[in-house]
């Protein structure tokens, strides 16, 4: 059993999410927010199979219902909330997804992202310059301050609003976690509720206004399908800016703290053996920034891991253990930055896997690269302490001496 309210767990998770993996590939549990059964999954090749398994969805509302399910239907005073989530594409199945995905991607190209390298390297210079080397904090110094002028610039949102989008992000991502307070709720209700007015204002400026930017692309982008709507286009700028923000912090935060605890690993990107780009995928397994993914079963005979489990459950598949299972990877528990291999299950698999993983993987290698060409032997100044969250995991904070 998973002890989600262990503050030591929480701080490392990894020691006991290897005993449980070594004990058994799946496990069923009662999840705090409502006292439904999940099943957990702590293997990786039956993670990475499950996430690519059609016959499970990340909402059962198509199919089944409410009964069928056995939980209690969402409170009305959560809707704010719920209109956000309505047309997210982390939340959608075919036909919705398929349709809405395929007119994000003729927006969200591979060139559009490639085009920001050089701001992004403009930027990461521009905090350094700005930093005491003496007392450096990671992530409200250089990570969360990067990740927000990058996606708005991405989005073509004011730059003078990185703060509000940074406290909306925080407050709406508590609900994906496991156990959700009264208060959190309340705050993620109240962040929707004014990040969707924030983006319904956004959208109104880009129609009068167009621009070369996301949100202008995603207000005239049209296939044989269709346009998306205000509504679509609302849910799916909210979900780039918390998924790629949350993800891209943590994963810096995580990353380069693994780093300056195995400080020959630094070393191999100091003296160009490991280059950033290939650096990346060792952050992204080591650590990962998002620990937890779940799916509804949608039909009957469903089986994994020599369990079956029947429609109407709930599926957990935990990546952190997944990411560090010794079946897929020798010597998982050591941070090896020249391992390369991107086959971790940290975006996803299939339907759902992340589409802006390819920028993700940029903002990191961007950082890295700049970080280790300016500062060759950085070191930590103290033991960062995590978040006291589960499912988006990352350090409060990493206080750094640069020089």
């Amino acid at each position: 059993m998973i002890p989600l309210d262990d503050p030591s767990f929480l701080q490392d998770p990894y020691p006991i999410l290897n005993e449980i993996r070594e004990s058994t590939p799946i496990f069923r549990q009662q999840k705090a927010k409502d006292g439904h059964g999940v099943w957990f999954l702590t293997r990786h090749d039956d993670v990475q199979r499950t996430l690519r398994d059609r016959r499970l969805g990340r909402t059962f509302e198509h199919v089944l219902s409410y009964d069928d399910v056995g939980v209690t239907p969402p409170d009305p005073s959560l809707q704010p909330y719920l209109d956000v989530e309505r047309w997210s594409l982390l939340q959608l199945e075919p036909p919705d997804h398929t349709r809405i995905r395929s007119l994000l991607a003729r927006e969200f190209t591979p060139k559009r992202v490639a085009s920001l390298e050089p701001h992004m390297r403009e930027i990461v210079d521009e905090l350094f310059d700005e930093a005491d080397p003496g007392n450096f904090e990671l992530l409200t110094d250089l990570a969360q301050p990067f990740s927000l002028l990058v996606m708005c610039e991405l989005l073509g949102a004011p730059f003078e609003d990185r703060k509000l989008l940074l406290g909306w992000s925080h407050a709406i991502v508590k609900m994906y976690e496991l156990g959700t307070t009264g208060d959190q709720m309340t705050a993620a209700v109240d962040a929707s509720r004014e990040f969707t007015e924030w983006t319904k204002d956004l959208i109104a400026r880009r129609r009068r206004e167009p621009r070369d930017d996301l949100v202008s692309g995603l207000c005239t982008v049209e296939t044989d399908d269709g346009t998306l709507t205000d509504d679509e286009i609302i849910s799916t700028v909210i979900l780039l800016l918390n998924a790629g923000h949350e993800a891209t912090v943590n994963t810096l935060g995580n990353g380069i703290t693994a780093l300056l605890q195995n400080p020959e690993q630094w070393q191999r990107l100091v003296d160009g053996e490991v280059t950033g780009r290939d650096g990346v995928e060792e952050l992204f397994r080591f650590d990962s920034p998002l620990q937890l993914f779940e799916r509804w079963i949608l039909v009957d005979g469903f089986e994994v891991a020599g369990q079956s489990i029947p429609r109407g459950d709930k599926v957990a598949m935990l990546f952190g253990s997944a990411n560090r299972d010794p079946r897929k990877w020798k010597d998982p528990d050591t941070f090896d930055i020249g391992r390369a291999d991107p086959t971790h299950v940290t975006f996803g698999w299939g339907l759902h896997h992340c589409i802006g993983a390819p920028l993700a993987r940029l903002e990191v290698a961007t950082v890295l690269e700049q970080f280790a060409r300016r500062f060759p032997a950085p070191s930590l100044m103290s033991d960062p302490v995590r978040h006291k969250t589960f499912v988006i995991h990352g350090y409060e904070a990493v206080d750094i001496r640069l020089t």
